[in-house]
């Protein structure tokens, strides 16, 4: 235990205080010499008590203990079979002593404690921390543990890694560690030899024209001689097929290529070859836009429907291609090689809900254009209310009121059985919240959730308070078997009960039920009370055979769906498809509207309309023909980057004889779908990309030497999560940004020019994109990473550990580390206290050398020792009678000095000999009052003697007066 300040040069002022005690104890302060004492004593004790609180006085413990954090490299790099270091830890943790501390922290891409210090042993530890093991970075872990050592112990370190680093910087964090006195020791897991070939770059141009020849560049690296197979495709389709030598080391191939399809296209290079060990490094990626003419995408939901759009297409020189709904690429790259997609008559339980936000993402953030036509499977019909495809229509699905629609009465029957857990039942919950927000409040609504037993979540209501009814949806939770047959037939019962013009009940189960019942006779009973039935089977698990019995019996419809992202779509549609109403089949003429720069194409009047899909348009849509409901039949807007359209009667003739038998349809129709093309500019830019450990670089080049604007870049990934970067100028002409990437993958990038008087305005974009393959993680390594543990090791003052001694990690002296306490806080409290004691000695007039005396008073009474007499108490009264008479007699003039000169004197006599005076012998009459009666005759004393007595009774009264003062 010792003391310690932490700014000891404050001490120097202990001279100057020292000095401020000697001269407050020479000046003369009118006081009694203990009081005296005491105030210059407590002033004096104040300033070193403040005087000591600047100089950061601390009282320590000196301790000697170790807090050791092991930091343990969980990356895929790490080699085969080196889970032994858990052993190690273990052993090595048996060598500690009692008052050590141990603790463990994962490290990947990220850190994770694992188990904070503690004086528990490792006997029944494991790891369990989820780490990105694509990255490596030691340093996050090393400025975990460095923020987690206490102060009451040596911190040390205890690194396991193969040194493959490809985050962070370890030397960098090792230096911190070293100015705050943290030890790291290293125990290196060296990485075996491997057989690995890898893709290290494809390069080739970023634009080119259709008919261009291109060269194709591959970098391969390897780490032994092989002959394998190379492969190129350009999107999904395969451009060349070879077999290729390579070398120990670097090995580059190039490869000629023709562009023949316009568009934005990904180029993808895979390697083949027998013996290597590791296949995620197999394939790289490049972009590359071809300038050509338009391309569009046709998906029609029924097959040969699009034969009217295929021939305006053709006519308007528009190259398309013509896919079913269950072709749509699964990747958002794909979609941005067309410049525009029209949707004909598509039932959104068709798509899955990840290709729909694949295409409102390329809409928004790309600029491809979207067109979606009507039809019987088509807006509210084909189930696409709250979808990402609304989102970007210039329409919504709901009719707010605009028509009387026939009362519904719907009950949910919502399998809720443990095989539901998961993303089913949330989907199912989702699909049910959906159907309710749907309807109406004079519409009723039910849902009953069963698994052995059927439980009534809703009972069957007025949906009066929608909150409440999706509140209590919200809460089914899985649980138990499979029992179809009573929750059925309890809907059935419940349903007899409802007041609705239309009753309809929908079954959704991913199973079996358990009984085998005869259910004719209840959907004979459906039938007859004139409800119906619709079922959903979810997977190959369900019956699809008893489910679609159900629904061709209660006259529903039966659907089957491996994609649970559908099920939303389907329990809408059902919804809708009750209604009926949302089709309207009354003939009418549309009127003009808000035609923009489309008026040209209607000033010669339009042709007549039979039926269409009845929407609702958005707030800033523009309504370029409508009916006279009035419905939108023709609406278009902007959709973040891109523009949509929405023409809610069909294409094939059924609703619209009329429009396709028109002369104009084929130059309308064009002029609408061109309209929707990405309002790409020739860009002057050229973007290079450049990975440091998980941060991407963009550099972004301009050719154009006027150009003075600014940049904004946003990067989506395959996860569909979109960036907006901060781009930065670094030189003329020049730009970077950056982001930060935690898994591999495929990012579309697009750039847009912003106008340079008007930052909020853009001037033009195009859109291209880089792939990450694979993780830095995976790249064939160069150099020994050792001599970068080793140093790390001595610059720190640490050890390099080896796995044959483990218990050396506790060995070696152990810096003693002082526990430090503070005492500021308690010497400025001690300070105030003693400041009160100091104002009251000097300003209150109290026996402060009796006070002063009283501890030592009581300490010998403690001891036994007695204490002096007290002074005879009759004295004592006579002096104090003494003293008021000669503070009378001062104020009462000179004249009466004399008179109590005398009395002193008499009285001092009588005092000397023990003789009492009582108090009525005392004169009681002044001089002044014998001046005063007639004929009396006042002598005045003699000069000499009178005086010097005067003099000396006048400094008594004086003195006395002071002291009273005081």
């Amino acid at each position: 235990m010792g003391i310690q300040f932490r700014e000891p040069w404050f001490l120097l002022l202990l001279i100057p205080l020292a000095g401020f005690a000697v001269w407050a104890w020479r000046s003369k302060l009118r006081m009694e010499d203990n009081r005296k004492r005491l105030a210059v004593g407590l002033r004096t004790l104040i300033l070193l008590l403040l005087l000591t609180a600047l100089a950061g006085m601390q009282w320590f413990v000196t301790l000697e203990r170790q807090a050791v954090f092991y930091i343990v490299d969980r990356s895929d790099s790490m080699p085969a079979g080196s889970q032994s270091y858990e052993q190690w830890l273990k052993t090595s943790a048996e060598a500690r002593k009692d008052q050590d501390l141990i603790g463990v922290i994962s490290a990947g891409g990220n850190a994770v404690v694992e188990r904070s210090l503690s004086l528990q042993a490792l006997r029944q530890f494991s790891f369990s921390g989820e780490v990105n093991r694509q990255f490596s970075n030691m340093a996050q872990g090393m400025q975990l543990a460095a923020g987690l050592m206490p102060e009451d112990a040596a911190p040390r370190i205890v690194l396991i890694t193969d040194g493959q680093e490809n985050v962070g910087d370890l030397l960098r964090q090792g230096q911190l560690l070293k100015n705050k006195g943290v030890a790291v020791d290293v125990l290196p897991i060296p990485a075996p030899a491997r057989k690995d070939v890898a893709i290290e770059n494809v390069k080739l141009p970023e634009n080119l024209y259709q008919a261009e020849k291109y060269a194709l560049e591959i970098q391969l690296s390897s780490t032994f001689a092989a002959t394998g197979e190379l492969r190129v495709y350009e999107d999904n389709r395969e451009l060349t097929r070879q077999t290729v030598s390579v070398e120990r080391g670097d090995n580059r191939f190039a490869l000629q290529g023709l562009a023949k399809e316009p568009g934005f296209h990904r180029y993808r290079a895979e390697i083949y070859f027998e013996g290597d060990e590791q296949a995620v490094n197999n394939a790289g990626y490049a972009f590359s836009r071809v300038s050509g003419p338009p391309k569009v995408l046709i998906v029609e939901g029924t097959p040969g429907s699009s034969g009217n759009l295929e021939s305006v297409m053709a006519s308007g020189l528009i190259g398309y291609e013509t896919i079913a709904p269950e072709m749509l690429p699964l990747e958002i790259a794909d979609y941005t090689g067309y410049d525009s997609m029209i949707l004909n008559n598509v039932s959104a339980t068709r798509m899955s809900g990840m290709q729909m936000e694949m295409i409102e993402k390329a809409v928004k953030d790309h600029g491809i254009g979207l067109v979606m036509t009507g039809g019987e499977d088509s807006y509210g019909m084909g189930g696409y209310f709250k979808t990402p495809i609304e989102r970007a229509l210039p329409v919504s699905m709901e009719l707010e009121g605009k028509r009387e629609i026939p009362s519904l009465g719907l009950i949910l029957v919502i399998d809720r059985s443990g095989s539901m857990d998961g993303d089913k039942l949330e989907l199912a919950k989702e699909a049910a919240m959906r159907t309710v927000e749907l309807m109406r409040e004079k519409d009723s609504v039910g849902v009953v959730a069963f698994d052995s037993t059927p439980w009534w979540v809703v009972e069957p209501q007025k949906l009066t308070d929608k909150k409440k009814v999706l509140s209590q949806i919200q809460s089914i939770q899985p649980a138990g078997g499979t029992e179809i047959y009573t929750a059925v037939q309890d809907a059935y019962q419940q349903l007899l009960k409802v007041d609705a013009q239309r009753k309809h009940i929908i079954l959704l189960t991913d199973g079996q039920s358990s009984t085998n019942q005869s259910y004719d006779q209840l959907t004979a009973n459906m039938v007859q009370n004139n409800m119906t039935l619709s079922s959903v089977a979810v997977g190959d698990g369900a019956d699809v055979a008893l489910l679609e019995a159900l629904a061709k019996q209660a006259k529903g419809r039966f659907y089957f769906t491996n994609d649970q992202s559908t099920i939303p779509a389907i329990f809408s549609r059902e919804a809708v498809i009750m209604a009926r109403t949302y089709i309207v089949d009354q003939p009418f003429v549309p009127a003009v509207g808000q035609p923009g720069d489309w008026g040209t194409l209607f000033g010669r009047g339009v042709p007549q309309i039979n039926a269409y899909v009845a929407t609702t348009a958005k707030q800033t849509a523009e309504v370029a023909l409508t009916s006279p409901e009035p419905d939108p039949l023709l609406a278009r807007w902007q959709y973040g980057s891109g523009r949509t359209v929405a023409w809610t009667s069909d294409v094939t003739g059924k609703w619209s004889r009329d429009w396709v038998a028109w002369d104009a349809f084929a130059q309308t129709f064009t002029q609408i779908v061109k309209w929707t093309f990405p309002q790409f500019q020739d860009m002057p830019l050229e973007l290079t990309t450049r990975l440091n450990g998980n941060e991407m670089k963009l550099g972004i080049k301009s050719q154009d030497a006027e150009f003075k604007g600014g940049l904004r870049a946003s990067v989506t990934d395959e996860a569909l999560q979109t960036k907006t970067l901060q781009v930065t100028p670094t030189a003329p002409g020049e730009y970077e940004a950056g982001m930060d990437i935690s898994k591999p993958g495929v990012f579309l990038t697009r750039i847009d020019l912003l106008d340079e008087s008007d930052p909020d305005r853009t001037l033009g974009s195009f859109t291209t994109g880089f792939v990450l393959p694979y993780s830095p993680e995976y790249r064939i390594g160069s150099g020994d990473p050792t001599a970068k543990l080793k140093q790390l090791a001595d610059m720190t003052g640490g050890r390099m550990l080896s796995m044959e001694r483990p218990e050396e990690v506790f060995q070696g002296d152990v810096a003693a580390k002082k526990q430090l306490h503070d005492l500021t806080r308690w010497l400025l409290t001690l300070a105030v206290l003693l400041w009160v004691l100091d104002i009251a000695v000097r300003r209150l007039s109290l026996p402060w050398g009796r006070l002063a005396a009283l501890p030592g008073a009581l300490l010998r009474r403690g001891r036994g020792t007695a204490a002096p007499k007290a002074p005879d108490a009759e004295a004592a009264m006579e002096r104090l009678r003494e003293r008021k008479r000669n503070v009378g007699a001062f104020y009462r003039g000179a004249d009466a000095i004399q008179d109590a000169a005398d009395r002193s004197r008499d009285s001092s006599s009588l005092l000397e000999r023990g003789t009492e005076a009582a108090p009525a012998e005392v004169p009681q009459q002044t001089s002044t009052e014998q001046r005063s009666k007639p004929g009396t005759t006042v002598s005045k004393p003699a000069v000499s003697e009178t005086t010097d007595k005067s003099a000396e009774t006048m400094n008594r009264l004086l003195a006395a007066k002071n002291r009273r003062r005081r």
